[in-house]
């Protein structure tokens, strides 16, 4: 389908399919904030809550000859960003009468932490019912453990997902992007929009409590459901414990493939294309589980015939014989590609200090209410007066800043 075809019925007066929606964002580090970007991306009026004096996330590196950060940037971008300090009683106050025009609260403190400044959850619901009241955390709202702080590595490990991650006969390894925080942000989006839906059919507003450590053991694939049942896991590196073959092959031109036989009728296939047609229907090699058996064999098989040719022609091959192979890139080859320019994958946004950089862009596509990256990550009080001054007149507004209640 071409791109045009799928955005026929596009409407372009819209932020998104959740336009007018507010989000309060009250987040730090990955988790939380990922929550409120997918909010954001999807249209809702994300408005970020910071302490002041807040400057951001500036995770190194930092983008060319400027003070900006591809996190910052990638994780709070297309929000709106106001500074109230929470820490004292008119904060809270300042606080609680935006929550009076939210539909959900997103936040990702350590568990305890918000309802002792007087903005958690029970508080939240008091000056508005039907709240939705998202919390991000370590190890999640009730619990042995749910007074822990936890952070992404830290879930990946003691999850059991560290234990499996890596070569075989080397130690165990985390992941190389926050995966545990990205998850987390996902499920809690997800839950988010779960308890939206709710409201909007009861009027029930309601607390939704995601943990880093819940969110990957979900997303383990049923390692945990296995490790129940006294089956244990395998480190597999490359390899896939459910098929073979299927890894990452070195080819003649140095570069790597990386090639997954799930069917018995691409095994057939694969054999054709490496010469080895006897073996398509052979005993010990015509079904997966015979090939899990002798997956050394097989393995060796495709080492060889990646190794006599080069990776265009291994991937011009696959493809013709309708078979699943992709090069293994780096980043910067993956985004130069052509499809994911097309995806508008990489899109191209407008710094608060003017400098134009391109950021990930929204991966799910909606045909009717599109979405993109409307606008980079704000300063931490870039918009306090323009939130709050439909909530207090001026001389509020400057009462409250000269008491340091907002920045």
């Amino acid at each position: 389908m071409d791109k045009t075809e799928f955005y026929r019925d596009a409407r372009r007066d819209l932020t998104g399919p959740l336009d007018g929606i507010r989000v309060i964002d009250l987040t730090t580090a990955w988790a939380g904030p990922m929550a409120g970007c997918l909010l954001a991306d999807f249209g809702a009026d994300v408005v970020r809550v910071t302490a002041p004096g807040d400057v951001g996330n500036l995770w190194p590196p930092l983008f060319p000859g400027t003070q900006r950060s591809p996190a910052e940037e990638t994780v709070n971008r297309n929000k709106r960003s106001i500074s109230i300090d929470l820490r004292l009683p008119e904060g809270a106050q300042t606080f609680l009468r935006l929550v009076e025009t939210a539909d959900m609260v997103v936040e990702n403190f350590k568990p305890g932490t918000l309802s002792g400044w007087g903005v958690g959850y029970d508080d939240c619901r008091t000056v508005k019912p039907d709240i939705v009241y998202v919390s991000v955390s370590g190890y999640g709202q009730f619990g042995p453990r749910s007074s822990s702080p936890g952070y992404d590595p830290a879930a990946l490990a003691f999850s059991g997902w560290m234990s499996l991650n890596g070569e075989p006969d080397g130690p165990p390894t985390k992941a190389p992007t926050f995966l545990a925080d990205d998850l987390a942000g996902l499920h809690a989006a997800l839950g988010a929009l779960a308890a939206l839906r709710h409201r909007d059919t009861t009027g029930e507003g309601q607390h939704v409590d995601v943990a880093l450590v819940d969110s990957i053991l979900f997303q383990s694939n049923a390692y945990p459901a296995m490790a129940a049942s006294g089956l244990a896991g395998e480190r597999w590196a490359n390899q896939m414990g459910v098929c073979a073959p299927t890894n990452s092959y070195e080819c003649a031109d140095g570069r790597h493939v990386y090639l997954g036989l799930l069917l018995d009728t691409h095994w057939q296939k694969l054999c054709v294309l490496i010469e080895r047609d006897e073996l398509a229907l052979a005993p010990g090699y015509a079904t997966n589980l015979e090939r899990i058996e002798n997956r050394d064999v097989v393995d060796s098989l495709v080492v060889e015939w990646c190794a006599a040719h080069t990776s265009e022609q291994v991937l011009a091959l696959m493809a013709d014989a309708g078979l699943v192979a992709a090069p293994v890139n780096d980043y910067a080859t993956a985004i130069a590609d052509e499809h994911v320019r097309d995806r508008e994958m990489l899109q191209q946004v407008t710094m608060v200090d003017g400098n134009v950089v391109e950021i990930t862009g929204p991966a799910a596509k909606f045909s009717r209410t599109p979405t993109k990256v409307r606008h980079g990550a704000p300063r931490s009080n870039q918009h306090t007066d323009e939130v709050l001054g439909e909530l207090f007149d001026i001389g509020e507004l400057v009462a409250l800043r000269s008491s340091n209640v907002i920045d």
